[in-house]
């Protein structure tokens, strides 16, 4: 009886936490599609049958079953994607070319994330205009409403969601169940529709339609966006109550896209398909149908943001970002994160691409290119590595779902000129700030002054016999205990400051997403010891704890500043965006009383 809770309770969860965006493209996807095409009941029949077959070939194919079978630790997601591929390398050469892929992949769900919330909750605002007394509603109020609940979604962020969360799931839930409610009244009005299930149409609309049967493809694709939350939240949940969760999903969608057009070969006037077909059939129930659309879209904006929040905190753990402010949300569940600079970047953006694009159907012209784009991405990385898993047939599906994705992100080139720059250049943000960062970082690296463990331990030796020691232990944050940083050496032999017990400090980033191990090295010298902390790229580690468990009893730690001095352009927006960051130690929350930063001058 437990476990049939326990998975009832994941279904539930996973409806809330997954499928939120996915589950709120029906209140655009079939509208914007007959912005651009005839309403033909041959045509409508044909993009009904794309519709089911694009949710089972990438949602079902790619993601629920291909792309949750590639896991580390149960964990999924563009960076495991990476990792999975350079362990499988043999050609370490190759590694930079996946690592690239990943970053271009990271930036492109960045972007993506940005325009879900504008897009889910403007169109169901939008909704509005059709309430007696509200018919006067100009777009500039519309776009004020949304940016209204879009700002008060943001600024409780930080808050965190914990005690709200449990609502998220049986919510959206409700929306399901009303989706599906309505799919059934529309079928019942012109039941040929569901001849859409044979692919054959999809073809034929195709073969027909040509160019303009390849450009509606990048509307078409809008009904899976939300299809890659199934592998990026499996770390969450686990892989199996997302795909049971997403038999009922699929069905849902599948429903009322047939039953929304089915009302509109009845209804060829129709524009705002799913607003007014709900009003159409029940005056009464369509202001709670509204609300419950609102609530929707909050709750897939909400998923979105926890998500960015995740992927940000990975960034930041694998070196790839800037440490950015963390803050814990929770004491219960050590998961829930806030990143205040992400928090505010995102809503800026949002705020400003509805205010640039005002209505939900011109938005979908920016939509959909970095969605396609991280597809395909996740598609070729997936081929690959199966491919060297020696899975021949699973490289195949992988490759045909590629071609798939390609084609969706051939029709979404057209958008570019039409507002889908707009999409390029959100994406480009993250991925600016990961090439700078990462590259300044190196170069960094590359410019100070270590000095090999060799001979500082030669002169360790000699300076920690002949000095007079100050009592207790100190902790000294390095990177690698094979070189030596310049803040030590100036700490220890300029200024002569050795405590009785000197400890080295590495934290090491691992390459699964989860578990943290403690352990002191062997002892370098008499005085002086190395501790080192191994974590998981998803793991929110307390350092103070770590210390703690060991025996480590700290009196001082010291930790290396560099001030950096350069002329180049490019080095100064990068030593800008490091002294506008956290520092090592402020992001894993050292003691502040007991810290000493020591300063070194880098000329880059």
């Amino acid at each position: 009886m437990t476990e049939k809770l326990s998975g009832f309770r994941g279904i539930i969860n996973s409806l809330g936490l997954v499928f939120g965006d996915i589950g709120t493209s029906p209140i655009y996807t079939l509208t914007v599609v007959f912005l651009i095409l005839p309403k033909t009941a041959d045509n409508i029949i044909g993009v009904l049958s794309l519709i089911v077959w694009t949710l089972i070939a990438l949602v079902t194919t790619q993601y629920a079953w291909l792309a949750m079978s590639l896991s580390i630790r149960g964990e999924g997601g563009t960076i495991v994607l990476k990792e999975i591929l350079v362990s499988a390398l043999k050609k370490k050469g190759m590694t930079v070319i996946i690592t690239l892929i990943s970053f271009v992949g990271v930036s492109l769900l960045i972007g993506d994330g940005i325009i879900t919330p504008a897009i889910s909750i403007l169109s169901a605002v939008e909704g509005a205009v059709l309430i007696p007394g509200l018919e006067g509603l100009t777009k500039g109020q519309i776009v004020l409403i949304s940016a209204v609940i879009a700002f008060l979604l943001f600024a409780i962020q930080s808050k965190g969601t914990e005690k709200v969360a449990g609502a998220f799931g049986p919510i959206t839930g409700i929306w399901f169940i009303a989706l599906t409610t309505v799919g059934i009244m529309g079928i019942m009005e012109s039941p040929e529709v569901l001849r859409a299930v044979n692919p054959a149409y999809a073809a034929r609309f195709l073969i027909e339609n040509k160019l303009a049967g390849f450009i509606a493809l990048g509307e078409i694709i809008l009904c899976a966006t939300g299809g890659e939350a199934l592998y990026a939240d499996m770390g969450h949940l686990g892989a199996r109550p997302i795909r049971q969760a997403w038999v009922g999903v699929f069905i849902a969608l599948s429903i009322n896209y047939l039953g929304q057009g089915a009302f509109l070969i009845a209804h060829p006037e129709t524009k705002n398909i799913l607003f007014e077909m709900v009003f159409h059939y029940s005056k009464t129930l369509y202001v709670p149908f509204l609300l419950l659309s609102i609530s929707a879209t909050v709750i897939a904006s909400q998923a979105m943001i926890s998500g960015m929040f995740s992927i940000v905190y990975q960034g930041i753990n694998t070196r790839l970002m800037p440490m950015f402010k963390v803050e814990y949300t929770s004491e219960k569940i050590r998961s829930q994160i806030y990143i205040p600079s992400a928090n505010w970047f995102l809503l800026i953006a949002v705020i400003f691409i509805m205010m640039e694009f005002q209505e939900s159907s011109k938005l979908a012209a920016a939509y959909g290119l970095a969605v396609t784009g991280t597809m395909t991405l996740t598609a070729v990385m997936m081929a690959w590595i199966f491919y060297l898993k020696k899975k021949p047939q699973f490289a195949a599906i992988s490759l045909i779902v590629a071609l798939i994705d390609m084609a969706y992100l051939g029709s979404n080139f057209y958008k570019i000129p039409h507002g889908g720059y707009w999409s390029l250049i959100l994406a480009s943000v993250p991925f600016g700030t990961i090439i700078l960062y990462t590259k300044g970082q190196k170069r960094l690296y590359k410019m100070m002054s270590f000095m090999p463990i060799e001979d500082f331990l030669l002169k360790f030796s000699r300076v920690y016999q002949t000095t007079e020691k100050i009592k207790g232990t100190a902790l000294f944050l390095i990177k690698d205990a094979k070189e030596i940083p310049f803040y030590i050496t100036q700490t220890m032999f300029f200024h002569g400051i050795i405590y009785e017990d000197n400890i080295l400090v590495s934290i090491i980033k691992r390459d699964d997403p989860y578990g943290i191990t403690s352990f002191f090295n062997p002892d370098l010298a008499h005085g002086l010891r190395v501790f080192e902390i191994q974590m998981g790229y998803m793991e929110v580690v307390d350092i103070e704890e770590e210390l703690r468990g060991a025996g480590i009893e700290e009196r001082t730690v010291f930790y290396g500043v560099e001030e950096i001095s350069t002329m180049n352009p490019i080095w100064k927006l990068f030593y800008f965006i490091k002294r506008n960051t956290s520092i090592f130690i402020r992001f894993y929350n050292f003691p502040p009383k007991k810290l000493h930063g020591v300063l070194t001058k880098v000329e880059l």
